[in-house]
């Protein structure tokens, strides 16, 4: 009779960290202001207030919202904190900037909050495989959170992973 296989990784103290499982719902959502410039390189306030008492911002409900210029203008900042007064009535997080700024305050916000007191003295491994957009510094966050109780910081799978951090004795 042969031998029962025993899964040693399932039995051991390892705890696996997998940032995709804190992926926020909602829709993320780019909102570029350069159609409300006139010739997309002016900001004409009175055109611009207008714009923005027209617009129906009830669509961004529970969306992350990225405020961007993509045309050469220069936009003063009052512009993106009007659109953000509108904004967060409807929208769970508004930033100045790309989609992947906005992934990555999302997280910021995100480990910010988590408990790292089940952490304390254990084994850790930071899942690195993932099928949504984490962002790279989100990793570094969570590392930074971690380490200053666990006992070790493994990257990767728990059948592969790379040592990072151990914990001096």
């Amino acid at each position: 009779m042969a031998e029962e296989i025993i899964n040693r990784v399932a039995n051991s103290n390892l705890t696996t960290i997998d940032l995709e499982d804190f992926y926020p719902q909602g829709k993320r959502v780019m909102f570029d202001i350069k159609d409300w410039l006139f010739e997309e390189l002016i900001l004409r306030e009175k055109d611009f207030r207008e714009s923005v008492k027209n617009h129906d911002w009830s669509q961004y409900q529970d969306s992350y919202v990225a405020l961007t210029c993509s045309s050469d203008a220069i936009i003063p900042s009052w512009a993106y904190l009007l659109l953000t007064v509108e904004l967060t009535p409807f929208a769970k997080k508004v930033v100045v900037g790309d989609l992947p700024l906005l992934e990555t305050v999302i997280y910021q916000d995100i480990i910010n909050q988590i408990d790292i007191s089940e952490y304390k003295d254990k084994p850790i491994i930071i899942k690195g495989c993932t099928n949504k957009p984490i962002p790279a510094s989100a990793y570094t966050l969570l590392i930074e959170k971690v380490k200053t109780v666990a006992k070790t910081i493994m990257f990767g799978e728990a059948c592969s992973t790379v040592p990072l951090y151990k914990k001096k004795k």
